[in-house]
C-alpha cells in the first residue's frame, strides 16, 4: 500500500470515476483538487464542499504545483498541459493504477477492440457460479476503486487502452487481449501499432497471458512464450470444432459444449466463450462443469447483437455497442439470412478506415443505410445505392416501408455514438423503440 500523506493531488475528470478517486484520497486523509474541462460535469453536485474545483479548462498552475495527477481515461496524455507536467516531474496515473496498488485479491484483466465487455461479464458469472465472491468493474459497471475493501475473492476488470496507458503496477493472475483492430485512431496518430502498444501493457508481470491464436497482434511483445495460453476459431488450446454439422467448444482435445446449448449466438460470441473458459481455467480453480453451467445460462449483454424485436418474420437486432469497424465485421461474419439484410452504419468513426467493411456490404441481399457525422464516408462503400440520411430515425422509417418476411434489420454502426447520442446505450434504446413502433 502507498502512503499518499503530504501529496498534492489533482484529479482530472469528474463523473462516477472521478468521485471514486476523491473518496479514495479523502479516506486516506488527503484532500485533492479537482478539475474538468466541462463546465457542468456529471457528479459536480456530489463533490464535497471542501474540495477545490476548476471547470471549463485545465488549470496549468494547479498541475505544476501537484506531486500526483490522477487523469481521466478520456484525457489524452499528449495534452500540452499534461506533457508540461510530466516534463516537470509530476507523476501522472489513472484510477486503475490506484486500484492495483491497493488490491489484496487476485485480478483478472481483459482488454481488446471487441468483445471485452461480454468476456468480462461472462468471466464474472463463471466465478460467481463457482460460489466465489467476485467484483466486476473497470471500464464496465463500477469504477475499480469502488471494488476495494469489499469481501471479494477475485476481481475481474475490463480495461480500455486509455486506462492501460496510465497503469504500471498491474500483476494480473490472468490477462487477455482478445483482439486488436483499428479503433480510436484520433487518439493514436501514429497508427495501429501505437494503439497496440497501449493494449500490451495488460501483460506486464501477468502470470498467464490468454492470447488470440488468430490475431498475432495479441501476442506479448516478445511473441508466444511459456506464459501464453491460446484460443481461436480453428486453432489454439481452446478452439471451435465441427461435429455432425454442429459447432462445439473444445479445450485441447476435449469437447466441452455444443454451442446450440448456449443462449448467445454467433461465431464471435462462441470465441468470446472460449476466451472466458481459458481465463477461468488459468485464473482460478473452477471445476470445468461449473464454467459450462455459466456458459449455458449467460444471455449476453444489452446492445451486443441483441434481438430486440421480431414480428411478421422480420428480426431487428441491436448491436449498438459495435463502435468500431472490427465490431461490425465480427457481427457480419457468418451471418446467414433468408431475405435481405438492412444494415445501419453511422456516427463518429474516430478517424477509422472503413474500407474493410466494403466486402461485407456488397450483393443483392444487402441494403445499406448510413447516417450521422461520417454517414457520407460509409455510404461511399456502396456509392450506387446506399441510402444516406441525417439521422438514425429517418433511416429506420425508410426501412420500415421496405422490410419483408425473412429480412433482418441490423444496427451495427461501426462508429461511436456521441455525434448524435449521449452514448451507445441511448442509440440502442432509440433503435429498439423505433423497431417496435415501425415493425
Amino acid at each position: 500500500m502507498v502512503n499518499y500523506q503530504g501529496k498534492q493531488v489533482v484529479i482530472i475528470g469528474l463523473g462516477l470515476t472521478g468521485l471514486s478517486c476523491v473518496e479514495f484520497f479523502r479516506a486516506r486523509g488527503v484532500t485533492p483538487r479537482v478539475m474538468d474541462i466541462r463546465y457542468s460535469p456529471t457528479g459536480l453536485d456530489k463533490l464535497p464542499d471542501d474540495v477545490e474545483c476548476w471547470l471549463g479548462s485545465l488549470n496549468k498552475q494547479w498541475l505544476l504545483e501537484a506531486t500526483l495527477i490522477i487523469v481521466s481515461p478520456g484525457m489524452a496524455l499528449s495534452h500540452p498541459e499534461l506533457v508540461a507536467s510530466a516534463q516537470a516531474g509530476v507523476e501522472i496515473i489513472g484510477d486503475i493504477e490506484l486500484f492495483v496498488r491497493e488490491a489484496k485479491v487476485p485480478v483478472v484483466a481483459i482488454t481488446g477492440s471487441n468483445g471485452k465487455s461480454t468476456v468480462t461479464r461472462l468471466m464474472g458469472d463463471i466465478v460467481a457460479c463457482a460460489g466465489c465472491l467476485v467484483g466486476v468493474g473497470g471500464n464496465i459497471g463500477l469504477p475499480a476503486l469502488m471494488l476495494l475493501d469489499r469481501p471479494y475473492q477475485l476481481c475481474v476488470l475490463e480495461l480500455s487502452s486509455f486506462q492501460l496507458e496510465t497503469t504500471h503496477s498491474l500483476h494480473a493472475v490472468a490477462a487477455s487481449i482478445l483482439n486488436i483492430s483499428e479503433d480510436h485512431m484520433n487518439r493514436y496518430p501514429l497508427g495501429l501499432q501505437q494503439y497496440r502498444a497501449a493494449k500490451l501493457e495488460i501483460y506486464r508481470d501477468a502470470a498467464i497471458c490468454v492470447v488470440n491464436a488468430d490475431d498475432v497482434l495479441t501476442l506479448p511483445v516478445d511473441g508466444y512464450d511459456d506464459r501464453c495460453v491460446s484460443f481461436g476459431a480453428k486453432s489454439g488450446d481452446y478452439r471451435l470444432c465441427c461435429r455432425d454439422g454442429q459447432t462445439w467448444l473444445m479445450a485441447r482435445d476435449e469437447l466441452l459444449l455444443n454451442c446450440a446449448e448456449m443462449k448467445i449466438s454467433g461465431r464471435h460470441n462462441y470465441i468470446n466463450a472460449l476466451a472466458a473458459v481459458a481465463l477461468a481455467d488459468a485464473a482460478w480453480s473452477i471445476p470445468r462443469a461449473t464454467s459450462l453451467v455459466a456458459l449455458r445460462q449467460f444471455s449476453g449483454l444489452a446492445h451486443r447483437f441483441e434481438l430486440v424485436h421480431e414480428r411478421k418474420g422480420v428480426r431487428w437486432i441491436d448491436d449498438s455497442k459495435a463502435t468500431n469497424v472490427g465490431n461490425t465485421e465480427m457481427a457480419l461474419k457468418g451471418l446467414t439470412i433468408a431475405g435481405t439484410l438492412h444494415l445501419l452504419l453511422g456516427g463518429d468513426g474516430k478517424s477509422a478506415d472503413f474500407s474493410p467493411l466494403a466486402h461485407w456490404v456488397q450483393g443483392s441481399q444487402v441494403r445499406l443505410y448510413c447516417f450521422g457525422q461520417d454517414g457520407e464516408q460509409l455510404a461511399a462503400l456502396r456509392p450506387d445505392d446506399a441510402t444516406l440520411t441525417e439521422t438514425l430515425e429517418q433511416a429506420m422509417h425508410i426501412i420500415g416501408n421496405r422490410v419483408r418476411s425473412g429480412d433482418l434489420v441490423l444496427l451495427s454502426p461501426a462508429c461511436a455514438s456521441l455525434d448524435q447520442f449521449k452514448n451507445f446505450e441511448v442509440r440502442g434504446d432509440v433503435f429498439t423503440q423505433l423497431a417496435r413502433e415501425i415493425g
